[in-house]
């Protein structure tokens, strides 16, 4: 079947607006996540790409006829692609291929898209998942769902685009045309006319995506926002805070197991090299505190690590722990001797708030490790 001469109305402008969205939604957010320091707008085009799914699975069900999952036409892929050397059968719709790459692009986006705030939620403390922040020994699969349905995605929708090239530049037909006028060419007029219900919904639809966007812009949105609490160390002991505080930061106790701990508290004389003896009764009391708060009572995802990670029980130093060493290993040793880092010890000078107890991605100054 050719084309046609009759210019036929095929896809709204809400449904090509959403195109759009997706497309940018899928490829902003992939491209930065390979970038330190934009983990935040990383998840923000997340969920983007994720309102536009939402909203085109809706449109599935109530949209205008062509866009509806029940004019998708799911059989004979088979003979659509034999027929890839002659002359392709003309659909008004979308023919087997996109109807099929369509379903599992949307079902792949919503795993990607739930899987990724849930990973936020429990690496960053961060979003609507961020219940589950002291849970990462149950929930670390999550990571892999989250990577392994984004780069399906992302092969799928390549593969998607590569059949839409084609069909427009070797069948010479205008579906890849129509997803940008909403426009093709058939034999009958085949225009659709969107009712008025469909018509607010459209204009939802739009309004939702552009309200989503400027709404993600303010980091304190519901959607993303920290939920991270500060630990007043001082507060709750005010012995460790005084004596280890008043020579260095406060490290989180949960940065150490408890053996490390413990080797620690029982030869403060030779302290790295220096003599930090305190009497007995402080000594017990800051240890049971470190104890108490260390990486076996702690379920995030640093304690864990740090646990996991731990192959010499005898390590006291935090930085020596594998963990620490594998997060670190792609900074240049010359950084952490430049007067404003000082030493590998400083965490402070890149790690906002991790006196407080808080260490997250978004809270790391990717710009002081970049100057040389």
């Amino acid at each position: 079947m050719g084309l046609g001469v009759i210019k036929s109305y095929i896809y709204s402008f809400a449904a090509r607006f959403s195109h759009i969205a997706l497309i940018l939604g899928l490829a902003i957010s992939y491209l930065l996540s390979e970038f330190d320091g934009l983990l935040y707008f990383h998840a923000a085009f997340g969920v983007i790409f994720g309102v536009a799914i939402i909203f085109r699975i809706i449109w599935g069900f109530i949209g205008t006829k062509y866009s509806k999952f029940s004019d998708f036409k799911f059989s004979g892929l088979g003979g659509y692609f034999l027929s890839f050397f002659s002359k392709k059968e003309k659909f008004i719709g979308h023919n087997p291929a996109s109807s099929i790459a369509i379903i599992i692009m949307l079902s792949l986006g919503f795993i990607c898209v739930i899987s990724g705030l849930m990973l936020y939620g429990i690496d960053e403390n961060s979003g609507i998942f961020a219940f589950l922040y002291n849970n990462y020994n149950e929930l670390k699969f999550v990571k892999s769902i989250h990577e392994v349905s984004a780069n399906l995605l992302l092969i799928v929708a390549i593969i998607h685009i590569c059949g839409a090239l084609i069909d427009k530049f070797i069948h010479k037909n205008d579906a890849l045309n129509s997803m940008i006028t909403g426009y093709k060419l058939t034999k009958n007029d085949e225009s659709v006319k969107a009712n008025l219900a469909q018509k607010i919904f459209c204009l939802v639809w739009i309004l939702a995506i552009i309200a989503a966007f400027l709404y993600i812009l303010n980091r304190d949105n519901f959607i993303l926002k920290s939920h991270a609490l500060k630990v007043d160390y001082s507060s709750q002991n005010a012995v460790f805070a005084k004596e280890c505080g008043s020579c260095h930061m406060l490290y989180p106790p949960f940065l150490l197991p408890k053996k490390s701990w413990e080797i620690m508290m029982a030869n403060l004389e030779n302290h790295f090299g220096d003599d930090a003896s305190i009497d007995e009764e402080a000594n017990q009391n800051i240890l049971n505190f470190l104890l108490a708060n260390s990486a076996q009572m702690n379920s995030n995802k640093t304690a864990f690590n740090i646990l996991k990670y731990a192959k010499n029980d005898q390590n006291i130093a935090i930085t020596q722990n594998e963990y620490w060493i594998k997060k670190h290993r792609k900074i240049d040793e010359k950084v952490f001797l430049r007067d404003d880092i000082k030493s590998k010890a400083n965490c402070t000078a890149c790690h906002k708030d991790i006196q407080n107890g808080i260490i997250q991605k978004s809270l790391i100054d990717y710009e002081k490790i970049k100057r040389f």
